[in-house]
């Protein structure tokens, strides 16, 4: 009796000590998540402010069938370019997403469906991406990416 004492006594403290570590990795993903859906949602909406926020000035970027690498400038005047176009985010899906960590650094690799309008006329498109996301200042950003389209 005293060794099942004992031993509930013991894991109980050790989910007393582990249990805030798997809270905060949970709620650290969840963060990492929000943030990597609102990255894609400013852009969208050309929220100018938000994307400065959260896509720094050292940020890289480049994508599939693109021969530039782009930055923090490009990124924003694109988003800008594509609202004076008459486009809108009608659906954003991750069907599948993986994160690794490391320390203040997130990978975060998913598969993504995007469908917007521009001008009445539908447009769907798939792919991967390869995102990076770094916490500085307690706040996570998003300086760097890779898509590639599949549709």
């Amino acid at each position: 009796m005293k060794y099942v004492t004992r031993l509930v006594a013991g894991l109980g403290m050790l989910i007393l000590l582990i249990g805030p570590i798997w809270a905060r990795s949970g709620n650290e993903r969840e963060e990492i998540l929000r943030v990597r859906e609102k990255v894609w949602r400013v852009w969208f909406a050309n929220d100018a402010k938000a994307l400065e926020e959260l896509v720094p000035s050292d940020t890289i970027v480049f994508s599939s069938r693109e021969p530039k690498w782009k930055n923090q400038a490009d990124v924003i005047r694109e988003a800008a370019e594509f609202r004076a176009e008459g486009g809108k985010l009608v659906r954003l899906e991750f069907p599948r997403t993986e994160i690794q960590r490391f320390g203040d650094v997130a990978m975060v690799w998913s598969n993504y469906v995007v469908e917007t309008e521009t001008n009445g006329k539908s447009s769907v498109s798939s792919g991967r991406a390869s995102e990076i996301f770094v916490r500085r200042n307690g706040t996570w950003t998003n300086p760097g990416w890779h898509t590639d389209a599949e549709h």
